[in-house]
């Protein structure tokens, strides 16, 4: 049992008969009435985000998950294939507990949040950056700026498209961000 006190960004706790990450938190104490916290809980079952609000201090179950490291290994048709990098099993995962797949190249690694009781995996976290190939670039003309930011589409080396500064160039490696997917900065060979 914890207390809204406790509460920090990724903590899991059961929730309306379900298990929710927290994805943000605020502390709020009015002037006039009891204070609140007022949440953003994110479902690890069906992904789905929802706000509610918490009387302070109110007790809420914590649930047991453990962050477990693992490589992508490939994608067949019963899923996502994984190796723990430690013990060498293999998890196949479906699409619907990857946030932005299409991010991930084989090899890479990840994070598998599994329920700790049950032993059953819940979510499959990037790392907050990666590195990427451009595959198919439409070259930058200087001039083509109506902003001082202007961007262009890009595919990526695992079929993402993203969004980056009409100075890079295909055949350059960037860094992606994985939290918003966007482009953080190129990469020096």
């Amino acid at each position: 049992m914890a207390t809204t006190a406790d509460f920090r960004n990724g903590m899991v706790i059961e929730f309306n008969h379900d298990l929710f990450a927290i994805v943000s938190f605020q502390h709020v104490k009015p002037g006039k009435g009891p204070a609140f916290v007022r949440t953003k809980l994110k479902s690890l079952k069906t992904g789905k985000v929802i706000d509610n609000t918490f009387t302070s201090g109110v007790k809420v179950t914590t649930a047991r998950v453990e962050r477990r490291p693992y490589q992508y290994l490939y994608k067949d048709d019963l899923g996502y294939n994984f190796m723990h990098r430690e013990t060498f099993e293999q998890l196949i995962l479906q699409d619907n507990l990857i946030d932005n797949k299409d991010l991930m190249k084989e090899g890479q690694s990840v994070e598998i949040v599994v329920h700790a009781d049950t032993e059953t995996p819940l979510s499959c976290d990037l790392p907050p950056f990666v590195e990427l190939l451009i595959s198919y670039s439409e070259p930058g003309v200087r001039g083509d700026t109506s902003s001082s930011t202007a961007l262009k589409p890009a595919e990526l080396e695992t079929g993402a498209n993203i969004m980056v500064p009409i100075f890079i160039e295909q055949g350059e490696t960037i860094k992606v961000d994985t939290r918003d997917r966007s482009y953080s900065e190129r990469v020096k060979n």
